[in-house]
Parts: C-alpha cells; sequence; structure tokens
C-alpha cells in the first residue's frame, strides 16, 4: 500500500511539475520559428475610429483639435478668406470657399480656438478695433478667439470683449458695436465643418482637459486589455503581441501637456502578463514628437507633419534609448524587439532623413543588445520597400515591416471577392518571394486584416479571404501580425474573427498545449482529491 501510494505522490508531482515548467517557460517562440502576432492598436495610442466611445463626454465634441471649418457671413454672403492661404491679410470676399478659406482648429478650452490657415499662420488680431490678419507663426493670446456658438451660427469674441464683424469694405475686425444677437447680423457667420477626422491622443487629452482625461484614459488603459486577453491569444496560437506607443511614455508619469501619463505603467503589465503565458513583445514607436505621418495614431495635433527636423528626431532617438535601456538592460524574457517608427509618410519625410534616423536607432538598441529584432517600417505612400533593403542600415537581427491591406486607395475599390484573394496570391506573393530572397533584411508584415471593400461578402468569403492571407503571410521570413486584437468594427477585430469563425487559424502548437495543460490540471487534481486528501 505505502509502495502504490508513493507511486500516486510521483505521479501528482510530475503532474505539477509539466503544468508549471510548461506554463512559464519564455524561452523562444514556443512551437513556431517565426512570430505569429496580434497587434494591441487602440490601447496605449488612442485612435478614435477603434473605440469611438472614448470621445463621447467631450464638450463640443465636432470641434476638436484639426477640425477644418469654413465662415461664411450672414450678411455679405462670403467665406472668410486668408489671402494666399496665409501670410496676409483675411479678407471675407469670396463667394465659393476652398483651400484659402478653410481653417484648422487648434482647441485651447471648449469655447477658446485658434485658426490655422493652410500654410500654418494662424488669425490673429491685437485688440479692439483691429483687422485680422494671417502672419502669426506660433499662436498666443492675440491668436486665442472666444466662440459663442448657436447651432451652426457663431461670433468671435477678443480678449478686449470686442467682436469680430465682416465690414462693408469685405474686411474682417474687432470692431462690432455691443453684443451681437443671433439674427442676420455683422457679426454673425455661418460656420461649416468640412472635416473631423483626428480623433488621437491629442485630441482626446486636450478637448477632456486633463483631469477627465485622466480618468477617461485610466478606466480604458485598466479595461481594454486584460491579462484574459494573453490567455485567449495564447490559446489561439499567437506568439507575439506589437503593442503600439507614443513618444510620451519616456516622460511617464508626468508627459508634456496634453498627453496623459500612465502608459508606460501599462506596458509593464503587457511585459508581465506576456510572460506568464511564454509570448513575446515588439514594442513599436507608433507616434513620434512632431508626428511622422499627419494621422491621428500618430498624435498630430492637425494633420501636419513634423517630425523631420533635427529637434524632433533627436528626442525621438531619446525616447528609443529609454525604451531599449530600460526592457534591455533588465534582460525582460518577454522582449522580442523595438520598432523604431511607424508609417512614415513617403510625401513628408525625406527617404534620406529616414534612413539617417533608422541607422541612429539601430546602434542605440545595438548598445544594450547584440541579439534583439531591431525593425523598420517601410514609408507609407508611395515608396518601394527595396529602398530599405538598399540602405544597408544594420547587419544583424533587422528586419522591414509591411502593411498589407487591400483596403486603402482606388485601386482596391471595386475589386470582387475572387479578384482580392487572387491579388493576395499572385502580387502580394510575389512581393514576398522577392523580398525573402533579397538578401536583406527580414520581412515582417507588421499589420494586416481580414477585411476589404467587398460589402456583401459572406463568411465563406471572409473565411476564404483569410486564408489566402495566412497562407501567403507565412511565408514572411519574420512573421506577421494582424491589426488589431480589439475593434469596434468587427471584422477588424481579432478576436470576433476568430470567435465568430470568420478567420480560422487552425490548431496551433500553442492551442494544442494549452489543452494538454489543462487535462493534466484536471488529471493531478483527481488524484489529490482521491490519494492525498
Amino acid at each position: 500500500m505505502e509502495l502504490v501510494f508513493s507511486k500516486w505522490v510521483c505521479a501528482f508531482l510530475l503532474c505539477c511539475w509539466l503544468i508549471f515548467s510548461g506554463a512559464y517557460s519564455v524561452d523562444g517562440l514556443r512551437g513556431d520559428s517565426k512570430v505569429r502576432g496580434v497587434n494591441l492598436g487602440g490601447w496605449l495610442v488612442v485612435e478614435g475610429w477603434i473605440k469611438p466611445s472614448l470621445f463621447d463626454g467631450i464638450p463640443n465634441g465636432d470641434m476638436l483639435d484639426g477640425t477644418e471649418v469654413q465662415f461664411k457671413s450672414v450678411t455679405l454672403q462670403k467665406y472668410v478668406c486668408a489671402e494666399n492661404g496665409g501670410g496676409m491679410n483675411v479678407t471675407v470676399s469670396r463667394d465659393i470657399a476652398s483651400s484659402w478659406e478653410t481653417f484648422k482648429l487648434w482647441r485651447v478650452t471648449e469655447s477658446k480656438f485658434q485658426f490655422r490657415t493652410s500654410k500654418g499662420q494662424f488669425l490673429t488680431c491685437d485688440g479692439e478695433g483691429c483687422s485680422v490678419s494671417a502672419t502669426v507663426e506660433s499662436p498666443s493670446t492675440s491668436e486665442t478667439f472666444f466662440m459663442e456658438r448657436n447651432n451652426s451660427r457663431v461670433h468671435f469674441k477678443l480678449k478686449s470683449g470686442a467682436y469680430l464683424q465682416a465690414t462693408i469694405g469685405n474686411q474682417l475686425t474687432g470692431d462690432y458695436p455691443g453684443i451681437p444677437g443671433w439674427d442676420d447680423n455683422a457679426a454673425t457667420f455661418e460656420m461649416m465643418i468640412i472635416a473631423n477626422n483626428l480623433h488621437g491622443d491629442y485630441q482626446l487629452a486636450n478637448g477632456y482637459g486633463h483631469n477627465e482625461a485622466k480618468e477617461v484614459l485610466k478606466r480604458h488603459r485598466n479595461s481594454f486589455i486584460t491579462i484574459e486577453d494573453f490567455q485567449f491569444l495564447y490559446r489561439h496560437g499567437i506568439n507575439t503581441v506589437r503593442i503600439p506607443v507614443g513618444w510620451w511614455i519616456a516622460f511617464d508619469p508626468d508627459p508634456p501637456a496634453p498627453f496623459i501619463g500612465g502608459t508606460l505603467e501599462a506596458l509593464d503589465n503587457a511585459f508581465s502578463w506576456a510572460q506568464v503565458y511564454n509570448i513575446k513583445c515588439l514594442i513599436d514607436l507608433h507616434a513620434a514628437p512632431g508626428s511622422q505621418n499627419g494621422m491621428e495614431h500618430s498624435a498630430s495635433r492637425d494633420g501636419l507633419t513634423g517630425w523631420p527636423t533635427q529637434d524632433y528626431i533627436s528626442q525621438t532617438l531619446d525616447v528609443i534609448d529609454f525604451l531599449a535601456s530600460r526592457y534591455i538592460v533588465c534582460k525582460h524574457p518577454a522582449l522580442l524587439g523595438i520598432e523604431l517608427l511607424n508609417e512614415p509618410s513617403a510625401a513628408t519625410v525625406p527617404l534620406d532623413t529616414l534612413v539617417s534616423y533608422y541607422k541612429q536607432g539601430y546602434q542605440i538598441v545595438r548598445k544594450y543588445s547584440s541579439t534583439a529584432y531591431v525593425i523598420i517600417c517601410q514609408r507609407i505612400g508611395n515608396a518601394d520597400p527595396l529602398e530599405l533593403y538598399q540602405a544597408n542600415i544594420g547587419s544583424r537581427n533587422i528586419v522591414v515591416d509591411l502593411h498589407f491591406y487591400n483596403l486603402f486607395g482606388t485601386f482596391f475599390v471595386n475589386m470582387s471577392t475572387m479578384d482580392n484573394i487572387q491579388f493576395i496570391y499572385k502580387s502580394r506573393e510575389a512581393q514576398l518571394q522577392a523580398l525573402n530572397s533579397a538578401n536583406g533584411p527580414l520581412v515582417f508584415i507588421g499589420e494586416w486584416v481580414n477585411e476589404w471593400n467587398v460589402t456583401s461578402g459572406s463568411q465563406t468569403d471572409y473565411q476564404e479571404f483569410g486564408k489566402a492571407q495566412l497562407e501567403v503571410y507565412d511565408a514572411a521570413s519574420f512573421g506577421w501580425a494582424y491589426w488589431t486584437l480589439k475593434n469596434d468594427r468587427k471584422h477588424w477585430d481579432f478576436e470576433w474573427n476568430t470567435r465568430n469563425n470568420y478567420l480560422q487559424l487552425g490548431d496551433s502548437p500553442n492551442k494544442q498545449i494549452f489543452n494538454s495543460l489543462i487535462s493534466v490540471r484536471l488529471i493531478c487534481t483527481w488524484f489529490y482529491l482521491h490519494y492525498l486528501w
């Protein structure tokens, strides 16, 4: 009896060893030699289209930073115009509105705004009786206007209390007599919102104000991604997460205004959760100082790309140094690599500037590690990824990140289901084969999605489209990462796609291991209850 009991004890201990040695091993990518990843988009870098409800509580929420507006005098029936697009006087003289008549909002409070012209100067009016011009490069008090609003009608009030008016001579001056009503008078203008496309970290934080934004983002960061999500990814064979971060993470917990601290703690949590499930982390610098592409996901204030300057590039390199020193020096087992910059714009970021930055960023990472992967993203727009293969940026563990979407641009608009699938097998596959054989950096499809412009696609259509992408992208020498884990738009949502069988990943090594561990845990529990209790 004693011998039998000893055997059961040994079996029980062996089961426990299998559970804990398997579940917490962090050496390499479990069960696969290449990345099978998912992006954690919309978490530490806000993208309003991923979770629009984040912006629901902002007063005057249709007048965020970067919103494009036009103003028309109700008495003259003419548009306010920055002559020559800026740098000159302002008139109320145009019958038809175009770029000179379009202004970008810089929000100061929910009712105070600055107005930027198409050439970058700001409207200014220095006191009562002034004439408005567009001649100031950096806004201050004289460029700040208090806006009173009644639906689409607005008044502009100066700090002195005087109101702007459209004069008979087609000028915009700060001398309206008295307080205007909402009838047809010289101080009343119709406001047209032309575009309200930017919903990023800048718009959220500046829209709510610091205190409210801090609470909104704290709730979001604590709930949008949790350890349960890492368990879900592990069970579905995902061995890597690509985590977008903004440059302000290096200044946590008190980053420059209007950005809100807390992303560094959340990133640390992600690394801890990843370690539990043997998932690797790629840190992706998604938003650089000044914005590398003018989009909301790079935290642009008003859609302009300001990054390619020496000051901003130097700040960005400091951020890379911060991230590398924090996660490499401590030898965090979950770190797989660092992406130096996400989606720089081909139209506004010169190739030589980008290559120089990538070379410096590569050397910074290598200062701390000879093996951590350094990822460089291709420029978006009219750019050939081969331009980075020919740049000789680094010699070891360097990866080029390509983003494959059958969505953007007119090319994909009228494609059928079969057209999209054939494009994957013919064009994408040929491109990957060429890059894989280019004797250069490894290839990473760092963003792709099971969505397209086909409006009537069935579940089977989506399954076939997803199958084609997985078959082709599996050939990428470094691997792939789906965009993104969670999204209000269901076909962009990896979790929804997998749970509802629109994206069929197949049984992965991780899923098989997870199921085996569950079985072992149940057996061990049975042993314990029957022989050791």
